[in-house]
This record gives C-alpha cells, sequence and structure tokens, in this order.
C-alpha cells in the first residue's frame, strides 16, 4: 500500500489510516468525508477535506490540479503525529527509572 502511494501525485480517500501516512510520504490528500478524527493532517497542510458531494470533490480536485504551487506546498512530507522517535524516548525514560530504583536498593528483575 505504500508503495502504491509514494507513486501517487494525488491521493483521495476517506481511510483515516491514509491520513497518518500521507503527509509523512509528502502526498497531497484530499479526504473523502463530512468530518476527520485527524485533524492534524488538515493543520498541517497537507491535507483538504472537502466532504463526499461530487461537486466538492470534482471542485476540489480541480483545483488543486490546476494549481502546482498549491499541489506542491500540499507535497512537502510532514508529521503532525510526532517525530518518530517515541519509542527512544520511552526507553530511555525507563533505563532511567530502572536505575533510579537501582541506586535506591530495590530490586529490580529485568526480563
Amino acid at each position: 500500500m505504500i508503495g502504491e502511494m509514494r507513486r501517487a501525485d494525488l491521493i483521495l480517500s476517506d481511510s483515516s489510516g491514509v491520513q497518518e501516512e500521507a503527509p509523512a510520504l509528502g502526498i497531497p490528500l484530499i479526504v473523502l468525508r463530512d468530518r476527520t478524527e485527524r485533524p492534524e493532517c488538515i493543520d498541517c497542510g497537507s491535507t483538504l477535506l472537502v466532504g463526499t458531494g461530487t461537486d466538492a470533490v470534482t471542485g476540489a480536485v480541480s483545483r488543486l490540479l490546476a494549481d502546482p504551487g498549491a499541489m506542491k506546498a500540499m507535497a512537502t512530507p510532514r508529521f503532525p503525529f510526532g517525530d518518530g522517535q517515541a519509542a527512544p524516548r520511552i526507553a530511555a525514560l525507563a533505563l532511567a527509572w530502572l536505575d533510579q530504583r537501582r541506586a535506591e536498593g530495590a530490586q529490580v528483575r529485568t526480563a
């Protein structure tokens, strides 16, 4: 799926998963919904929420395809859900906590 998305110039979808992936890939996305649980994508400028009406969808696609500057602006990779470094931060905090417990003399079991 990601490979197909990477080959696209523009994506139209109602998938919340695609709303998470398209910004990171730098692929402009038109969301075919009236509401989204992923407003961060819209706020970061990579996504347009256009609804489900035929005229609204075709109008948004036509406007975007006719404006290469707008398309290019939306095509900048963005990471509205974080920087991808949560796991190393969590691991560092867990290790610091274990070290603290050991320093206090607590018995710490690790797998």
